[in-house]
């Protein structure tokens, strides 16, 4: 009868969530886990993930010294990109420094190069890029295309541009409006992975497990208990870096405050079944630490962060879908950027409702399999 009395399943329901909130915040290495790191790598992640490509080197065996040459290793050496532009005498010279790593890119300009150009020809420059930085060097490649773009069109002016390139939601092309959203979203999805991976493990290991299996408390309740402070801090962290995007890095938000919220909470649930499953089959906190990073450093890498799902095996764009980042990446992008329609961010909103419901039914057998 006690069981199932609505007062003294609350307050049972109240006591274990005021404990599991305590046993959080009374020990400050508790607190500097889960309130530090995100803030910081939020701070330092929002510099340091770029995929801006500045400061390289770029060797130049110029063998025209003609008018045209010149106005290119001008152009190359006023650039923003080009930290040292050095000149070398043999083609030999200019591959040691592309082995050696001295030099992302090494330019060969021809001796006709300026005369061919005077001639109404176009120019040849033989571009070699260092391939083990495969990407920095496309991006590279793709700045010294402008600059001959641009010189080229000096050489034979027309009437009207060939493109008109206008980039909408992001006009400068600011990388860190596009890393910070997502970043919010990685961390939140880290930070509440770990709080309920650890809570279960944290109370086998302290023996106060045992006391759960005589205790009057049911598996939902210890679900609840479990959840909601996990779903409060995470909301709460989300929330912030969220603000710290728009007024520490100046990102626009132009989308609804209002189901950014409510997808960021079912997001955090989602994730907290994730982890109630992970804790549920832990012997200690060490399992389950291990336990969050190989379930969560695939999830990040699948979930369209870093490279487009689209781009991924069919299969694996199917398991992409049972990811809450990627649909949470979508919505959080959508809002801050470009004011996401409501009815897009509920194409991506009930897949984390499905998500979540899955994840907190399955975490429920789990933890009544280890109560019995």
């Amino acid at each position: 009868m006690a069981r199932g009395n609505p007062p003294l399943v609350l307050a049972r329901l109240r006591a274990q969530v005021v404990k599991e909130v305590l046993s959080i915040l009374r020990d400050p290495r508790s607190r500097m886990v889960v309130f530090g790191p995100p803030l910081i790598q939020l701070l330092v992640f929002a510099f340091a993930a770029t995929l801006e490509v500045t400061n390289v080197g770029i060797a130049v065996h110029d063998q025209d010294s003609g008018r045209w040459s010149h106005e290119l290793v001008a152009r190359l050496d006023g650039a923003g990109f080009v930290s040292g532009l050095t000149a070398v005498r043999t083609s030999d010279e200019l591959q040691r420094m592309i082995d050696r790593g001295d030099a992302i890119a090494g330019l060969e300009i021809p001796a006709d190069f300026s005369r061919d150009i005077a001639a109404g020809d176009s120019g040849t420059v033989q571009v070699l890029v260092d391939g083990r930085r495969s990407n920095a060097g496309q991006i590279v490649v793709g700045y010294l295309s402008s600059i001959a773009t641009d010189i080229g069109a000096e050489v034979k002016p027309m009437a009207e541009p060939p493109l008109a390139v206008r980039h909408w939601f992001n006009p400068n092309l600011v990388y860190r409006w596009f890393i910070v959203p997502g970043l919010v979203g990685i961390l939140a999805f880290f930070s509440a992975l770990m709080l309920t991976a650890l809570s279960i493990a944290r109370e086998r290991e302290l023996g106060t497990f045992d006391q759960l299996l005589v205790s009057p408390t049911s598996t939902f309740e210890i679900i609840v208990s479990k959840s909601l402070p996990a779903l409060a801090i995470g909301t709460v962290l989300g929330l912030v870096m969220i603000g710290a995007g728009a007024f520490v890095f100046g990102i626009p938000f132009t989308g609804s405050f209002v189901l950014l919220l409510a997808s960021l909470v079912l997001f955090i649930l989602s994730v907290v079944g994730i982890g109630l499953m992970i804790s549920a089959v832990s012997q200690t906190q060490q399992q389950a630490i291990l336990g969050a990073f190989a379930i969560g450093v695939p999830a990040v890498l699948m979930s369209g962060f870093a490279t487009p799902v689209e781009n991924m095996p069919l299969v694996l764009q199917w398991l992409a879908q049972a990811i809450p980042l990627t649909h949470f990446l979508v919505i959080v992008h959508g809002s801050v950027l470009k004011a996401m329609p409501p009815a897009d961010i509920l194409s991506n909103l009930w897949p984390l409702v499905a998500i979540a419901l899955a994840t907190l039914t399955a975490a429920t057998f789990f933890v009544r399999g280890r109560l019995q």
